[in-house]
């Protein structure tokens, strides 16, 4: 049996299944897929009016892909309001791989020298699916999310899957599909090319500028 390695976990996605597992500190890993999957409208991404004056104010210096193997990492870490985590060692491995092949992006919010908080996740054609964010500081993570949708907006991307709705996300104007529906959605983005990497860092005004525009 061929071992699961990074070409087999692309090839997951482009069939609209993930993997995760049980627990941080179980080795195994697991394929998902949900009946209903959740979903960011690019072009109609709504932005809270006190997160995009944080934005406004760029409390965080925006890297992308200078750190990925850090912000993964602490993704990976318990927190108190989230004692366990989904990211294993082999998920881990499984996307320091994605990077190095150029199919894995980190958004970083950085204060002081110090990463505070980013999100991650994998890119094919025009898609991109988001895995996970983690934040250390206020905002940190939500501010990471509007500069990766400004940047997709930018790259001409069409579809920036979130596998599932969560509270935090329902604020930006996330939706649930069904599971035909995203795959129609899929198997579209995944026929047209984007560009991720090679844009220049925008800053806060610039990156509202440039989702108010794609609405």
């Amino acid at each position: 049996m061929e071992a699961f390695g990074p070409l087999q976990l692309l090839a997951c996605y482009t069939r609209g299944v993930f993997p995760m597992a049980d627990a941080r500190e179980d080795d195994q890993i697991f394929l998902v897929d949900p009946e209903h999957r959740g979903v960011l409208p690019l072009q109609d991404f709504h932005i809270p009016r006190r997160l995009a004056r944080t934005v406004r104010a760029e409390p965080f210096e925006i890297r992308f892909d200078t750190a990925f193997d850090e912000v993964v990492a602490l993704c990976a870490e318990p927190v108190p309001d989230r004692c366990e985590t989904w990211i294993n060692s082999s998920i881990r491995s499984l996307y320091g791989q994605l990077f190095a092949m150029g199919c894995a992006h980190s958004v970083e919010c950085w204060r002081d020298g110090r990463l505070v908080g980013g999100l991650y996740g994998v890119s094919l054609g025009a898609a991109f699916f988001g895995e996970s964010m983690f934040s250390r500081a206020t905002d940190a993570s939500k501010v990471a999310l509007v500069h990766l949708v400004a940047r997709l907006i930018s790259g001409g991307y069409l579809l920036l899957d979130t596998q599932f709705i969560t509270e935090h996300l329902s604020q930006f104007n996330a939706e649930e599909i069904p599971r035909e529906a995203y795959q129609r959605r899929l198997v579209a983005a995944l026929a047209c090319s984007a560009t991720f990497g090679d844009q220049p860092a925008l800053g806060g005004v610039s990156a509202l500028q440039v989702i108010s525009q794609a609405s």
